[in-house]
């Protein structure tokens, strides 16, 4: 009989520059894994990631952005360029990474490079990791094609600005719902176990039971 091996996943994040936005680094024990959500900037950013890259031997497959705003795909074109990877967004975020050029230098960002996506991540899909995989969930309301990725078998929730610890992302940006982001929240996440570590955009981490009991602005909506 073959040996069945059980392959999880690892995680780090990185924290960039002033929106404190967190990227996330996955890989699994074959040392394959995906950047999510890439908000490197700063020179330094660059350096205490590809340093880390180096250390563990990481072999990096993909960039994927939960969704497009600026805070979330900085990095993205200089990642793709270095490390020769594909850069993966949401279908329905085309229009929000185009706008990015534009708005970018208003919040100082005069050195954003553009990254064009090489394919598009559809909602029902999964995403790999090495031997790893991840649902991919439609969740909008913070942005119109806000997706989340869920590692079933590690009980992991990589979730952008959908759902923070004891709050929720904001929606009065172009193309945001408060209605709509609730919707996501109840009928995609709040149906997950309990159990699972929520990773967000921002902030850190919680679990899915801890937001259904003390998040207010999802016991205001109920």
């Amino acid at each position: 009989m073959p040996t069945l091996h059980r392959f999880m996943i690892h995680l780090k994040v990185f924290t960039c520059q002033a929106f404190a936005e967190n990227t996330y680094l996955i890989w699994d024990d074959t040392k394959q894994g995906i950047v999510v959500d890439p908000g490197f900037y700063e020179k330094d950013e660059f350096e205490l990631f590809d340093a880390f890259i180096a250390s563990q031997q990481i072999s990096l497959t993909q960039i994927v952005a939960t969704h497009c705003h600026v805070d979330h795909v900085l990095g993205a074109w200089k990642l793709s360029q270095t490390y020769q990877i594909p850069f993966l967004i949401p279908e329905n975020e085309k229009q929000v990474l185009q706008s990015v050029k534009v708005y970018a230098p208003m919040y100082g960002f005069h050195l954003y490079q553009p990254a064009e996506p090489y394919g598009y991540l559809i909602a029902g899909h999964e995403i790999s990791v090495g031997k790893e995989h991840a649902s991919i969930l439609a969740v909008p309301g913070h942005s119109p094609g806000h997706v989340a990725f869920y590692f079933k078998d590690s009980h992991t929730l990589i979730a952008g600005d959908v759902l923070f610890r004891e709050s929720i992302g904001r929606t009065d940006l172009p193309g945001g719902n408060f209605e709509t982001l609730i919707a996501s929240i109840y009928n995609k996440l709040f149906t997950l176990p309990d159990s699972v570590t929520v990773y967000p955009g921002h902030g850190p981490e919680t679990t899915i039971g801890y937001e259904k009991q003390y998040n207010p602005f999802c016991a205001l909506a109920r």
